[in-house]
């Protein structure tokens, strides 16, 4: 059961609203841009519920009208006003699920395909394609950090961030592996294949979490960029390449302008995956810390995509699941989302 706390949400707006009344709020212009950021999600939140139950509170009165004075017209626009109602309702739902500490961040995700050569890499392009469609249709900005192309097809691997409001909240349960069954294009015996990908996702971290990173654990790197971007880009060395010596963690930027904007940007996508490994305390051995990822294989996936012999799109965590695969493929993901999001409030 989901609650939403009007006078809870109500005190905690006003708690940040005196701190912009401070004298040195300003003086601090990340900490203010954090606090004015999180008073107009919690205002907004605030008066779509003020709004919803005033809606609810006219229903209920018509309602109670129509039991007195039957009216064949009025039923039916209070049925079609019940049901728009019931749809806000559950986009309110879904908004306070939103509440973990790093959901209202935005979102680096990165694709590796697993076992299979072009097959696999190819997959992995069409999640890619994917996850910049949803994106797209719902308003987030796509940025693109890293992206190796595959030998014949498809892609070795890309890393992007997804940037707006919450996109770390709507997008953490995608990660995971992801399993593709179809008749490959790049069998001549028109065979099927299974194939599979494995998602990263985690929040950009902002400069304000400290990390104690002791620069001499890194090793730098930079190389000629290659992927997307303009011509620019392979005119000099500007790619950088990081390597956190003590776990192994690798991040790569390419597509900035120059050295140190990719040099920044990478900086910040090794600290998210710090940051996730010390949050959940395995950090004794390298084994320990790659133990976190799953197999890219059989019996790790989180959702399949069947596209023959039927077609089926299936999470295998909240079993919901749609028929209309090429759908989802376009970036009809938020059956999905909103579905893992109901789920995973209930399995904490």
């Amino acid at each position: 059961m989901i609650h939403f706390d009007i006078t809870d949400k109500e005190k905690e707006l006003k708690s940040l609203e005196t701190q912009t009344t401070n004298n040195d709020f300003w003086q601090d212009a990340e900490n203010s841009s954090k606090v004015l950021k999180k008073i107009n999600s919690l205002k907004a939140k605030v008066e779509e519920f003020k709004k919803l139950k005033t809606e609810l509170d006219n229903i209920i009165e018509m309602s109670d009208y129509l039991k007195e004075e039957p009216d064949d017209e009025m039923k039916k626009e209070v049925l079609k006003s019940t049901n728009n109602l019931e749809k806000e309702i559950e986009k309110l739902e879904i908004t306070t699920l939103l509440s973990g500490k790093y959901d209202i961040n935005n979102a680096i995700l990165t694709i590796h395909p697993g076992a299979g050569g072009t097959e696999a890499q190819d997959w992995a392009e069409m999640l890619y394609r994917m996850y910049t469609r949803w994106a797209n249709a719902n308003g987030y900005e796509v940025k693109e950090l890293d992206y190796l192309e595959g030998e014949e097809a498809g892609i070795k691997s890309v890393t992007f961030s997804v940037n707006g409001d919450y996109a770390y909240g709507y997008l953490k349960g995608e990660m995971g592996v992801h399993r593709l069954v179809r008749i490959s294009p790049f069998d001549a015996g028109g065979r099927r294949h299974t194939s599979f990908a494995s998602i990263e996702v985690l929040p950009e971290i902002s400069d304000d979490i400290e990390l104690d990173i002791n620069p001499d654990d890194i090793k730098m790197d930079v190389y000629r960029a290659s992927g997307a971007g303009g011509q620019h880009i392979n005119k000099t060395s500007s790619a950088v390449r990081l390597t956190h010596i003590p776990t192994g963690i690798i991040v790569a930027c390419q597509t900035e302008r120059s050295q140190f904007q990719n040099r920044d940007t990478a900086m910040k996508m090794l600290k998210s995956k710090l940051l996730n490994l010390k949050e959940k305390k395995q950090k004794d051995t390298i084994d320990e810390l790659k133990g976190v990822q799953m197999d890219i294989a059989w019996g790790s996936q989180i959702r399949s995509y069947v596209f023959c012999p039927y077609t089926l799109v299936k999470d295998h965590r909240t079993n919901y699941e749609v028929g209309n695969v090429q759908a989802v493929m376009d970036g009809d993901l938020n059956g999905f989302i909103d579905s893992y999001l109901r789920w995973n409030i209930n399995n904490k």
